[in-house]
């Protein structure tokens, strides 16, 4: 088997994946690898490094979960929660994480809600009283009027774009800004973010 090489150095542990590699046969290899691993770690807290394959949001948390059964130490990934969405935000001067993304064809009426696991995409406006939420990140071609909540599970890397912006409230995360009424109405390309500070902040 040698789907995972598994390398452990004096500062981390180096996980391997393969490049082209079924994800399901990289499991199976990983779960037979850690029982192994295991008694190399005893006590110690070593971290451990995933690399080579790009690897997908889902595929790395489940990744994530299979070395959290065998080891309670430090996980990090070479392959970043990434979203394809660069071409619309490529402008924007903050690294963008990539996630999996769901398109949403037409306008949202009032009433309507819409929640995805990941990123959003709407092709339209999402109109005064419907609801978008995302646990990534939100994009809206058209005018955000109603709610937009994303990174909605705590993510405060998240950002919300959208092509105009005339709305009361926006939220990324915890965090919530309240529109004022009579503010300023944004009538080109917008970019919603949490900055260094902790504020949601309009671009």
């Amino acid at each position: 088997m040698k789907n995972v090489n598994i390398s452990l150095r004096t500062d981390e542990c180096i996980i391997k994946v393969e490049e082209n590699t079924k994800f399901e046969e990289v499991c199976k290899e990983l779960e037979f690898k850690l029982v192994e691993l295991k008694k190399l770690y005893q006590e110690e807290k070593t971290p451990i490094r995933v690399t080579g394959k790009e690897l997908k949001n889902k595929e790395i948390d489940q990744i994530n979960d299979i070395i959290k059964k065998y080891l309670d130490v430090e996980i990090k990934f070479d392959t970043p929660k990434s979203l394809g969405l660069a071409s619309i935000v490529k402008t924007f001067n903050r690294d963008i994480n990539i996630s999996e993304t769901k398109f949403y064809k037409g306008s949202l009426r009032s009433g309507q809600k819409i929640e995805a696991e990941g990123s959003i995409v709407i092709l339209g406006d999402v109109n005064s009283g419907a609801e978008v939420m995302a646990t990534e990140n939100i994009v809206v071609l058209g005018t955000l009027r109603g709610l937009a909540h994303a990174g909605a599970k705590g993510n405060k890397q998240a950002i919300i774009a959208a092509g105009a912006l005339d709305t009361v409230q926006l939220r990324i995360a915890n965090l919530v800004k309240e529109m004022d009424k009579g503010q300023e109405v944004y009538d080109s390309q917008v970019y919603i973010s949490i900055n260094e500070k902790d504020f949601i902040v309009i671009v």
